[in-house]
């Protein structure tokens, strides 16, 4: 485990009690998260929902000859939209005072602006302003960005290519699927098992052409 993997790890752990150090595990937590940022020149905190969303900023980053580690670019998943709060409050102003930046799903921004707001880096925060904060929408979530952006057909390639063209066939054949389009059973299906959207976040930004990069993603990359 490298220091900046050992910092994410941290500011989890110190995050999961709250910043307000309750207890001595999130103090210690908390403290190597501060000396840590110092250790790998921590420049600026990468708030996004959850590992797949980790892989996907991570892999675009590598693709386009980027070390976000090397950087000082830390992509923190959150572990759920709701903990943003606590994130926000170890990494802003009151806490590491880093540049902060971020990506969420459409049904997640109110928490993110309301995040943003108590922490004092802005008021009625709406899409378009936080957009110069560092923090994209995708719509509705990343895995239809990337869908929308491969078209149904590559993605079924790529399916393919991880050899799960036969359980994404018996997918479709389930009666609540059958009603679906394509590009909805495909969003779906990628939720189904553990670890099945980081899989299909690195080998769909493997497939990429760089025109058509999300914009969500596209914009994100060019603010950190």
């Amino acid at each position: 485990m490298n220091e900046m993997a050992r910092f994410r790890r941290a500011l989890v752990a110190g995050a999961a009690g709250g910043a307000a150090a309750a207890t001595t595990a999130t103090a210690t937590a908390v403290a190597t998260a501060h000396d840590l940022a110092a250790a790998v020149g921590l420049r600026t905190v990468v708030l996004v929902e959850g590992g797949s969303d980790q892989v996907a900023v991570e892999a675009l980053a590598a693709r386009r000859g980027r070390d976000l580690d090397a950087e000082g670019v830390a992509v923190v998943p959150l572990g759920g939209v709701t903990n943003i709060g606590k994130f926000l409050a170890l990494c802003g102003p009151s806490g590491l005072d880093v540049r902060l930046a971020g990506l969420c799903d459409a049904g997640e921004e109110r928490f993110f602006q309301r995040g943003l707001e108590r922490v004092g880096l802005g008021t009625d925060l709406t899409r378009a302003a936080l957009e110069p904060l560092g923090f994209y929408v995708c719509v509705a979530d990343l895995e239809d960005e990337l869908i929308r952006a491969l078209g149904a057909d590559a993605v079924r390639e790529v399916v393919d290519a991880q050899g799960e063209s036969r359980p994404f066939r018996t997918f479709q054949n389930q009666p609540a699927q059958r009603r679906r389009t394509v590009e909805q059973q495909l969003r779906r299906f990628m939720g189904t098992h553990s670890g099945r959207k980081s899989l299909y976040a690195q080998a769909l930004i493997e497939h990429l052409p760089p025109p058509r990069t999300p914009r969500p993603l596209d914009r994100l990359l060019a603010h950190i």
